[in-house]
């Protein structure tokens, strides 16, 4: 079975990862075996920041840019991104949904392996470098999921959600055109990681796709019902990150889809 895995990224990307950004959405779904995971409090060194001081009562001084911004996000979903999934699930065989949306999931393993040493969780670090190699090779270029099968687990992990377990503010609110809700530590995070590696980021968005294409009844039903759909996203992004950063432990988000699975920024972290 496939699972989703997605990140924003706006920066450095060649062409095909861009077209994969446009249509990209997150999942936010994970198994029994990733709650138990999640609970499980990293071992090792890992990197610290001051303490944030007290943000100020405004924490959104880009409202009026955000909005004007989510407003488009929503015209693009409407008119380009649902009418692309739409054809893409009515052309595409599940059993090659599933591959593409494995070997998107094995293009992140590195930054989950990466973001989990610099919290110092060398557990989830390793296994996460186990799934790459053997998904990489057994499940030929991630095609397929052996180590799934194999009992190899990972917590996706990404450097925004490294900075904000090392203490580093979330910054101010910042919806991303085409990308949708982020925050100024999370697309800090996502930049440096395009420029050491894009690739991921393309797999991430490939994943997103496949995800939001299962997804997409539940969205707009949800998405619909909001009275203020910008305070609705920004709230839900902002309480899915603090959920992942903490590892589960704050604020976890109800069952069944949520915007992570509507907006490219909202990564998740579910067990692989």
């Amino acid at each position: 079975m496939a699972r989703s895995r997605f990140s924003a990224d706006f920066i450095r990307l060649p062409a095909a990862a861009i077209m994969a950004l446009m249509i990209g959405a997150g999942s936010a779904g994970a198994g029994d075996a990733a709650d138990e995971q999640a609970n499980t409090q990293p071992s090792g060194l890992k990197m610290q920041f001051p303490a944030p001081q007290a943000e100020a009562k405004d924490d959104d001084p880009l409202e009026p840019i955000n909005r004007v911004t989510s407003e488009f996000n929503a015209l693009f979903r409407g008119m380009i991104l649902d009418p692309l999934i739409s054809g893409y699930k009515a052309i595409t065989p599940d059993g090659m949904q599933e591959a593409i949306a494995n070997a998107a999931s094995n293009l992140a393993e590195p930054v989950t392996a990466v973001s989990s040493l610099l919290q110092g969780d060398t557990d989830n670090a390793g296994n996460a470098t186990k799934r790459f190699l053997v998904n990489s090779t057994v499940g030929v270029g991630g095609l397929s999921d052996p180590a799934t099968d194999m009992g190899i687990q990972s917590r996706q992990e990404d450097l925004g959600q490294a900075f904000g377990a090392g203490g580093m503010a979330p910054g101010p609110h910042i919806v991303l055109p085409i990308l949708g809700p982020s925050n100024l530590r999370d697309a800090t995070g996502d930049i440096l990681t395009s420029i050491a590696n894009p690739l991921p980021l393309a797999g991430k968005a490939a994943q997103g796709t496949v995800n939001y294409s299962e997804n997409q009844d539940a969205i707009k039903a949800a998405t619909a019902g909001s009275l203020d759909p910008y305070t609705t996203e920004k709230a839900l992004y902002e309480q899915h990150r603090q959920w992942e950063v903490s590892n589960g432990a704050v604020n976890a988000p109800a069952d069944g889809p949520t915007l992570a699975d509507e907006s490219p920024s909202l990564a998740t972290k579910p067990t692989q």
